[in-house]
């Protein structure tokens, strides 16, 4: 099959271009540096000719609460609206688990637009419901800190690794369209606070971590389960934590 990968150049579109080729398919990385454009439409109609199914995995250039609903809801309106004139039959999205758990989020509100209009719309849909990547733990550290420590809350937190999100997306692409949702997870429940401690160690980052039930995840306040599937609801992936850990260490 011919799919199509919007951000197919990024960590993980350039992962699912990859996976997705090793199956056997012809996947083709889709962005603006290669001419294809999903917030103006350019190029879209000559990417899309011919195409399968369609992989959008691309992320906003800012996380500011306007533009970035902006950037999620025009980009998607006018992908499907492609799609559906290149009688593309698959439409996959990446989304994040946990999204109507934090409403006051601007990031979080613009991917539940999106959900939306891709449910809504008029090619059949399947959305990955992914939790947060082991890649993101020193960015999220970063934003997090002050002075030299890292204010995290001590609730519930269950990443994953980016080659497992990629791994579900392509399986995902590469089947019939769900016309739904699924989730997927690592395979460990952690403490927020405590996983990012880890992380800080093995990489002899000198910040301390401390427990604040008050502390804001890109702005926003976090519940014990905020951030976590429901129990038996996702399906987890199979790289654990302390594995990646020493790999990137």
């Amino acid at each position: 099959m011919k799919i199509v990968v919007i951000g197919g150049t990024g960590l993980i579109g350039g992962k699912v271009v990859g996976k997705l080729n090793e199956r056997g398919h012809e996947a083709v990385p889709a962005a603006p540096g290669t001419g294809v454009d999903t917030l103006t439409g350019e190029g879209l109609a000559a990417a899309l000719a011919g195409a399968q199914v369609v992989v959008d995995v691309a992320n906003s250039p800012s996380f500011e609460a306007s533009a970035v609903l902006d950037f999620f809801t025009t980009s998607t309106r006018n992908l499907l609206a492609a799609e559906e004139a290149a009688g593309v039959g698959h439409h996959v999205a990446l989304s994040i688990v946990g999204l109507e758990n934090l409403p006051d989020n601007g990031y979080f509100r613009a991917k539940a637009a999106q959900e939306q209009l891709i449910k809504k719309g008029p090619v059949p849909c399947s959305i990955v419901r992914a939790t947060q990547f082991f890649e993101f733990v020193k960015g999220i550290a970063d934003t997090a800190t002050d002075g030299d420590t890292v204010r995290l809350p001590h609730v519930l937190f269950q990443p994953m690794a980016a080659d497992d999100v990629a791994e579900a997306v392509s399986r995902t692409a590469a089947e019939a369209p769900l016309k739904g949702t699924v989730e997927v997870a690592g395979p460990q429940l952690f403490r927020f606070d405590e996983l990012v401690a880890d992380a800080l160690r093995a990489w002899h980052d000198p910040r301390t971590v401390v427990p604040d039930p008050h502390a804001r995840y890109f702005g926003s306040e976090l519940a014990e389960r905020t951030l976590v599937p429901d129990e038996g609801r996702a399906h987890l992936a199979g790289t654990r934590f302390e594995d990646w850990l020493r790999r990137s260490s």
